[in-house]
């Protein structure tokens, strides 16, 4: 399916997980990972972007605001990036893991698209690198935290415009020590992103001297918290620390509510608690705390001038999901003008993005040698149905990218 979205410069396609098995035809996933022929860079021809999102399920929102969020970005630019039309192919990844291999290679091999942007889920995100590693696509990150990403697994074609799952979390073990606090549980899901978003927490938690006394999780993405919520009534801690995100972290907030725990336990948690889940999860949101890398009232122009646009395009506030897909379109800009729109020159290309220094919605935003976001971590307080900052938690924080070999 091609919608024209505006005259001649951006189209639009999406890859349904049918039309990509139809297409497929006899190729299995070995014979698509290597070998590909790379799209040619014809005269005039558009960079023809693939957004690898989920479109549908619990992230659904996530993944339509990070692509509303570029999309606003490129047609700010007249339809182009460094002077280069662009053109979208969209493939809706579900946030399964299990077909993300077959999802990535088919954009690369059969739509030869330039550069993929994606994802939401980490584990979708892993198989996404490690294609784009494997056939020096260009890849970036618009939400995904997973460490590895840019930490054992940093390539040089691979960018992340979001955080590390360490990146949010560590700044809010001193924030929640020095409210008190000292004996904390934390509760999340049971995969990838919900370990290591603990794990950053857990981290500066102990730096500062607090204890984490349990660990609740469960499955993703089951979102029956009832008897996680009793335990942690009876363990009476001092506050929670949590990382849910979409229609999980709607429930949650709500059912942590209806409990009434919020009134004697703390609620805290990673920013994407309380991100784009305000209107759907009501008063039961008011009073929570959470750190990452964006206030919905943060007072710069780049800010100011992000969300009068988004809401005039969309007639919807934005948010952080927003924010990093506008910000994965400037990156990308910086890139292709460095070069003036010839994809070919590879080594230019990234060394300008490695470079970038874009006045971001959110505020300053560079890159460390792992290609990972250099970026202020704020304290929020959902007041008046937003994220409001309390102040900055920690200024330019830099993920460790712990195994990263790319030279500084």
């Amino acid at each position: 399916m091609t919608d024209k979205i505006t005259t001649d410069t951006i189209t639009r396609s999406r890859l349904t997980r049918r039309t990509l098995l139809a297409g497929a035809g006899g190729l299995g996933a070995a014979g698509l990972v290597s070998g590909f022929p790379r799209p040619a860079i014809a005269q005039g021809a558009p960079y023809k972007v693939g957004l690898m999102l989920p479109y549908t399920g619990t992230f659904a929102k996530l993944g339509q605001f990070i692509d509303n969020g570029m999309r606003l970005y490129v047609e700010q630019k007249g339809g182009k990036l460094g002077g280069r039309a662009i053109s979208f192919v969209t493939v809706d990844d579900e946030s399964k893991p299990e077909n993300a291999t077959d999802n990535v290679n088919r954009l690369i091999a059969r739509e030869k698209v330039d550069a993929v942007v994606g994802t939401v889920h980490s584990g979708v995100a892993m198989a996404m690198v490690k294609v784009a590693r494997d056939t020096n696509t260009m890849l970036i990150i618009p939400n995904a935290g997973a460490n590895d990403a840019t930490g054992p697994l940093c390539a040089p074609n691979v960018f992340r415009t979001s955080f590390s799952n360490w990146q949010p979390n560590f700044p809010m073990g001193k924030v929640m020590y020095d409210a008190g606090h000292r004996n904390v549980v934390t509760i999340t899901w049971r995969y990838a992103a919900g370990a290591e978003q603990m794990g950053g927490f857990k981290e500066g938690f102990a730096k500062a001297g607090g204890k984490v006394v349990e660990e609740l999780t469960l499955p993703f993405p089951e979102v029956e918290f009832q008897a996680l919520i009793t335990r942690i009534a009876q363990l009476k801690p001092d506050a929670v620390h949590a990382f849910f995100a979409g229609g999980g972290a709607v429930k949650f907030v709500k059912d942590y509510a209806a409990a009434g725990l919020g009134k004697t336990i703390p609620l805290y948690g990673a920013g994407f608690l309380t991100d784009g889940t305000i209107p759907a999860q009501g008063e039961a949101a008011n009073g929570i705390r959470t750190t990452l890398h964006y206030a919905d009232n943060l007072d710069n122009p780049a800010n100011k001038a992000f969300l009068a646009a988004f809401k005039q395009k969309f007639s919807a506030d934005g948010d952080i999901y927003a924010v990093q897909g506008y910000d994965s379109g400037a990156l990308l800009d910086i890139g292709l003008g460095a070069v003036g729109g010839d994809a070919a020159a590879r080594d230019k290309m990234v060394a300008a993005m490695a470079a970038a220094k874009i006045d971001s919605p959110r505020g300053p935003l560079s890159f460390s040698k792992a290609h990972n976001p250099i970026q202020n971590i704020y304290l929020r307080e959902v007041r008046n149905g937003r994220n409001e900052m309390v102040s900055i938690a920690q200024a330019n924080v830099e993920d460790p990218a712990r195994g990263c070999r790319l030279p500084a």
